[in-house]
């Protein structure tokens, strides 16, 4: 994101017409007309930031941090010069901006499901709850925790940055650093001991079963068809491997390689609403906790 040339001149110009309506307040020539010029530049410069964040799937928590110095910059300029405007301004501003700020990138980040890598449990389209802390405190998406580090553990629905792209991706964790998994017609095993597996239902193509995996019971779909290739992967130090609960319909750790440590963002926790497509109206009958 901050690589991005585009990105980073409409920040700068946010950043320069913020200071200019600053020094024109506490100069005392602040007019309507260049006030209104200020604020229909800067909306026009922070709609382009944003468009640059989402083309580059970028992280908006820095985004809300630099906002939150930002106002508070006005707000204590304000405190200064003993000027009231900026005080209003940065105190309307700073309150609002730092508790989103503290909200997404700490606590609860929302989140669509965009493809059926993780049928039956998730479809396309339900929104979910991000649990931003299950694994440490961090600001930016990718990097080590600064608070309350902890590692993923077998089964938990991850959200994280895989290694092949920058956006984010939800699959179920099967294996840790040092751990050998193995995936042979169509049944997984974990260090050499099978995933113990119970029918539930077959339909068509598609055979629905309930994999126990570390007491916890997952329901998993597989499809239907010709038994899989052998095959073996050794997870190296650091690193994790994840897998859709759509066995044979997702892209995982099988195709793109191990997530490292620093990548994960934290565990699905929540569907709090299903919207299919745009033309559909949103449901909550899904509405509840993921397994």
């Amino acid at each position: 994101m901050f690589s991005d040339p585009v990105f980073i001149i409409a920040l700068l110009s946010v950043g320069f017409l913020i200071g200019l309506w600053i020094h024109k307040v506490l100069a005392d020539t602040l007019t309507e007309p260049i006030q209104q010029t200020i604020y229909t530049v800067g909306f026009l410069a922070a709609l382009l930031g944003i468009y640059r964040i989402f083309v580059n799937a970028g992280d908006l928590g820095i985004v809300l941090l630099l906002g939150s110095i930002i106002c508070l910059i006005i707000l204590i300029a304000g405190m200064i010069k003993k000027n009231n405007l900026l005080i209003t301004t940065g105190k309307g501003w700073f309150l609002p901006v730092f508790f989103i700020f503290i909200l997404r990138t700490f606590m609860y980040e929302p989140y669509q499901i965009p493809s059926g890598s993780m049928i039956p449990g998730l479809q396309v389209g339900d929104f979910i709850l991000v649990n931003k802390h299950s694994y440490g405190l961090k600001v930016n998406r990718v990097g080590e925790p600064f608070a309350f580090a902890a590692d993923p553990e077998y089964g938990d629905v991850v959200v994280f940055i895989p290694p092949h792209i920058n956006v984010p991706y939800i699959k179920r964790l099967i294996g840790k650093p040092g751990d050998t998994i193995r995936y042979i017609n169509k049944k997984l095993y974990v260090n050499g001991n099978p995933i113990d597996q119970k029918l539930i239902a077959v339909n068509g193509q598609e055979t629905l079963l309930e994999e126990v995996f570390q007491n916890s019971q997952r329901v998993i779909r597989l499809q239907g068809g010709s038994a899989s290739y052998p095959e073996e992967f050794s997870v190296p130090a650091n690193q994790y491997f994840v897998m859709g609960d759509n066995r044979d319909n997702s892209s995982d750790s099988r195709y793109w390689g191990f997530v490292p440590r620093e990548n994960f963002m934290g565990t699905g926790e929540l569907i709090w609403m299903t919207w299919e497509c745009w033309a559909c109206l949103p449901t909550f009958g899904r509405t509840g906790f993921i397994n």
